[in-house]
């Protein structure tokens, strides 16, 4: 899944629905993700960064990363 290109985003996560005039407020770990998304990474290559990054087993960041793409999902922030 991918982020709708629409979508505004900032450095300390702040996140712009503009089609719906909804907004958002995530925290570090948030904007660093939806900056790689905007980059057009990968999940893969999003998951190995976080993988290098912090002390995270893969079993739980596959279970965080599914719950925070329902929460973009939830949020209309996502191309289906």
């Amino acid at each position: 899944m991918k982020l709708k290109s629409n979508i505004a985003t900032s450095d300390n996560g702040f996140i712009f629905n503009p089609s719906t005039g909804d907004s958002f407020s995530g925290n570090e770990m948030a904007a660093q993700l939806l900056s790689a998304m905007k980059s057009n990474k990968t999940e893969a290559e999003i998951k190995q960064d976080i993988l290098n990054r912090y002390d995270v087993s893969e079993n739980q960041l596959d279970r965080d990363w599914d719950n925070w793409m329902l929460q973009l999902k939830e949020a209309n922030l996502l191309e289906i």
